[in-house]
């Protein structure tokens, strides 16, 4: 049902079924390998690159999730790809989880730290609007998206 739901509400988006069903799946996959809420990945998504694969930040920030190139020498291998889609949704919801992990679960400061705006309110509360406006869901509630889980050691495969 899940699926099937998002699906629908990314097709302008993103038209192709397939293609919106296996970035579905993947950001399924890696919100939750981290401990994240499914749904704020997408409101992170939506925000930072508004579904486009190759966007690219004045930064320099890639993919999905705007993901600085720095990452890939701090958590893996360099031949990592930050424009694959697994590789960016893995490191983007890594990255969170830390910041949720150095935030003690305070959502709003670590999404200001993945954004690099700690301090500004702007950024967090934007993502928090597409999350709960759009991507929200019933079985999930705000508490899930700042669970503890083990911290994440390396990238592991699959990147």
């Amino acid at each position: 049902m899940w699926l099937e739901d998002m699906s629908q509400r990314l097709v302008k988006r993103v038209p192709d079924e397939q293609t919106r069903r296996d970035f579905l799946t993947t950001v399924q996959y890696e919100s939750k390998r981290a401990g994240l809420d499914p749904q704020l990945v997408l409101g992170i998504i939506e925000v930072e690159s508004k579904f486009r694969k190759y966007a690219v930040s004045k930064a320099g920030a890639r993919g999905y999730m705007q993901v600085m190139p720095f990452w890939v020498e701090l958590l893996g291998p360099s031949d990592h790809n930050l424009f694959a889609l697994r590789t960016n949704l893995r490191y983007g919801c890594v990255i969170l989880r830390y910041y949720m992990d150095v935030e003690r679960g305070d959502l709003t400061r670590a999404l200001a730290r993945y954004n690099g705006s700690l301090g500004k309110a702007e950024y967090p509360k934007r993502v928090m609007q597409a999350w709960q406006t759009r991507w929200s869901w019933p079985v999930t509630t705000v508490q899930r998206a700042s669970q503890k889980t083990k911290p994440m050691q390396y990238m592991g495969e699959g990147g």
